[in-house]
């Protein structure tokens, strides 16, 4: 890929990242706040934290194909699992590993199937989401 094509994947890439992140907010915004810092409907938060992780796979499919992985489905078979992303991260970026972690261990596993709805813990979900896609961001481009 030229630097022009790369700049214009990953502005494409970055738009669509958070364009997931954008309809996670809208999800989140359709529940309210109770007083003890929770959410009121578990189905939107869960909602939520599926697209948040989508869109984080999103900005890393980009990022790694980047760095020159191949990050396309072999199969229906063999769909990339988060050992994909965990094996390669462990060798090309320790720190970007260590977000991805806590965004899947947050929005996907504490979210989207065991439905927290604890403000704080989705909260810290969508900063390592944004983290993560900010890794693709282009220079002039603003969230």
């Amino acid at each position: 890929m030229t630097t022009e094509e790369q700049k214009a994947f990953k502005a494409k890439e970055y738009a669509e990242a958070v364009r997931y992140m954008d309809n996670a907010k809208d999800d989140l915004s359709k529940t309210k706040k109770d007083g003890g810092g929770r959410y009121t409907d578990k189905k939107y938060v869960r909602r939520a934290c599926g697209t948040a992780y989508s869109g984080i796979l999103v900005a890393l499919d980009a990022w790694l194909t980047l760095k020159g992985v191949d990050v396309s489905k072999r199969s229906k078979k063999q769909r990339k699992s988060i050992d994909f992303y965990t094996s390669n991260l462990t060798l090309l970026d320790k720190k970007l590993l260590s977000h991805l972690l806590s965004a899947y261990e947050i929005l996907h596993l504490f979210g989207y199937y065991d439905g927290t709805t604890n403000v704080k813990v989705i909260s810290t979900g969508f900063d390592e989401a944004y983290k993560i896609i900010d890794k693709i961001k282009p220079a002039e481009a603003h969230r």
